[in-house]
């Protein structure tokens, strides 16, 4: 079980984030939910340790990640960043550097079979020579998500994972993510702004007012009284094909 206790951020004087708290159990999804400036990414960094939060602990088998090692912490836990830039670096030795908190004098079988292993789950197999910058950007981020479990995380941390791509690479991307931690008891912690896409991938939903924790659950909580608060918009909730969608305004 992963514990987020009493997260706290400030930037200078104005607080972003405030005691937020919530557990995520092993092979869940949990997408984060809020308005543009409600600080939903800098709870992912303050998670990931790119900030330092103020308060606040994330517990991992009895131990605050927070306060480990940070060698010992990237071995626990994998980050996908909201955008990623493409180079003269293959796709293989990408997803290579998801291993970089296991590296010692030299690459181990073990390393080379989790990155073959990651490539081909995530469908990358064919193109595992090709270059980044050759790359669409739904290989591209599909390769990011690789390099992200090739490090054998127990948590996973995504930053607005579909944000730039077409509607068959948002479900192709989500699809690989949920798949990836049921089969592998992946806890995941998402930033997400389609709440449609949210509603059929994500097991639980984190909305965040005012760096505040509004309302956490599982689908219930997804209600057209909570969009019009957390977003300041009118919205209906109808069933199509049965999935549940939301249709703003």
């Amino acid at each position: 079980m992963i514990n987020v206790q009493n997260i706290s951020f400030s930037y200078a004087h104005n607080e972003v984030l405030k005691d937020i708290s919530f557990d995520v159990a092993p092979g869940e999804c949990v997408g984060i939910l809020g308005n543009n400036g409600a600080g939903k990414s800098t709870l992912i960094t303050c998670l990931n340790r790119i900030r330092k939060p103020k308060t606040g602990a994330l517990y991992m088998d009895g131990q605050d990640m927070l306060k480990v090692e940070r060698r010992k912490a990237a071995q626990f836990i994998s980050y996908v960043a909201q955008k990623s830039e493409g180079g003269q670096m293959t796709v293989f030795d990408a997803v290579l550097l998801g291993r970089k908190p296991y590296f010692n004098w030299a690459l181990s079988d073990g390393d080379i079979a989790a990155c073959e292993d990651a490539v081909n789950n995530i469908g990358l197999g064919d193109l595992k020579l090709r270059y980044l910058n050759e790359l669409s950007g739904g290989e591209l981020q599909k390769t990011m998500l690789a390099r992200a479990l090739a490090g054998e995380p127990k948590l996973m941390l995504l930053d607005e994972p579909t944000s730039s791509l077409d509607p068959k690479n948002q479900c192709e991307v989500m699809e690989l993510v949920r798949t990836a931690a049921k089969e592998k008891s992946i806890s995941v912690i998402m930033v997400i702004h389609d709440l449609s896409l949210a509603l059929r991938y994500c097991d639980k939903f984190l909305f965040i007012k005012s760096g505040l924790v509004y309302k956490y659950g599982d689908a219930q909580v997804i209600t057209e009284e909570t969009i019009s608060v957390v977003y300041g918009v009118k919205s209906t909730i109808a069933e199509v094909n049965g999935r549940k969608i939301v249709v703003v305004g």
